[in-house]
């Protein structure tokens, strides 16, 4: 299993960590089979509950998969969020022809594991939503700002409480927006598609509205929209609608913390989510109303305002999991292992 190291003194890979890489690529063998069987059943069952009834067991096991690579946050929380979030909610609107899987024109099989298993969403040409993207070195420069947090880490001991939640902050979003763009770079090279961008620059974000919505995690707007936000709208109206919407991600973050940690849960994160829910519903009504047409605040005071309210309250009931239960040690000690493998192996392969 992975130890408590100190930051300066990185371990190699031992037999717990293999042991939890043989796990994990058995644990994605397995979904990859499961895909397979629901891209072919799908063919003979039509779309309505029997359809759901066949997805059962597949959704069941992508439940239960990432409990077999605890205490790794990296392997754990990559099965967690793309097969046990992402994967068993698209199987969940495609049993009724909805949601990524469901196309005019029929997916092929590689097509149809690569929307259900990774967090991409192909960008059509008819889509009029307006999003940024992110080049090659605007990745590379915020890969450098991630390994340089991580030095920063090593002095742990030394720095303010506050001024570690602020780089757990700035090393959630760059470890995020970083792994999801390494997992959907094949599925774009390999079947030639146009990908939407998983973050679009959170930090400019100028409301809670626009940070939710169209800058942060777009892979689980995209799918939280169709399967809780829209059927919601349709019976509530909007302002429910976005607040069953970050109920259900908040509950979502709490089975994802369950897997990383095994602690009981707590509650705070999906107070959390209840919280910006509210909020960004309030501010959603507050824009529609005259009071929103005569108070219009600039948007820098905004943007200010609103990453403020993001970080204070992540400071407050987000981050407190991670750090109480050691997952941030953990998360860098993997990066440390991760660094120190390509030092020693790929780098001394390269050079012979």
């Amino acid at each position: 299993m992975i130890k408590a190291y100190r930051l300066n003194q990185l371990p190699i890979m031992d037999d717990g960590q293999e042991f939890l890489l043989s796990n994990f690529w058995k644990a994605w063998i397995a979904a990859l089979a499961s895909l397979t069987y629901s891209y072919y059943i799908s063919k003979t069952i039509k779309p309505g509950m029997m359809r759901l009834i066949s997805f059962l067991p597949i959704i069941a096991l992508f439940t239960l998969l990432p409990l077999t690579l605890f205490p790794s946050p990296h392997l754990c929380g990559i099965t967690a969020f793309f097969l046990t979030w992402l994967a068993n909610f698209k199987l969940l609107l495609f049993a009724f022809d909805t949601g990524p899987l469901s196309s005019s024109s029929p997916l092929s099989l590689i097509q149809y594991i690569a929307q259900a298993s990774l967090p991409i969403k192909v960008r059509h040409s008819q889509d009029n939503t307006i999003m940024g993207s992110s080049s090659s070195v605007n990745y590379a420069l915020k890969f450098l700002l991630l390994v340089l947090l991580l030095r920063i880490y090593q002095y742990r001991p030394h720095l303010h409480p506050q001024l570690l939640l602020v780089i757990n902050c700035a090393h959630l979003y760059l470890t995020g927006e970083i792994l999801l763009a390494l997992f959907a770079a094949p599925a774009r090279a390999l079947l030639k598609i146009d990908i939407e961008p998983q973050f679009n620059e959170p930090y400019l974000a100028t409301s809670l509205q626009d940070f939710w919505g169209r800058r942060w995690n777009l892979m689980v707007t995209s799918i939280l929209r169709p399967s809780v936000y829209e059927p919601v709208r349709l019976v509530l109206g909007a302002p429910c609608a976005v607040v069953a919407t970050f109920l259900v991600s908040g509950l979502m973050h709490e089975l994802i913390y369950y897997y990383l940690t095994r602690v009981r849960p707590t509650w705070e994160v999906s107070w959390f989510f209840v919280l910006h829910g509210l909020c960004t519903a309030v501010e959603i009504v507050v824009k529609r109303s005259e009071l929103g047409e005569k108070w219009r605040v600039n948007r820098v005071v905004s943007g200010v305002l609103s990453i403020g309210f993001v970080m204070g309250t992540s400071f407050w009931l987000f981050f407190p999991q991670i750090v109480s239960n050691e997952v941030d040690l953990r998360v860098i000690q993997e990066h440390g292992i991760a660094f120190q493998f390509v030092k020693e192996h790929v780098l001394r392969y390269l050079r012979e």
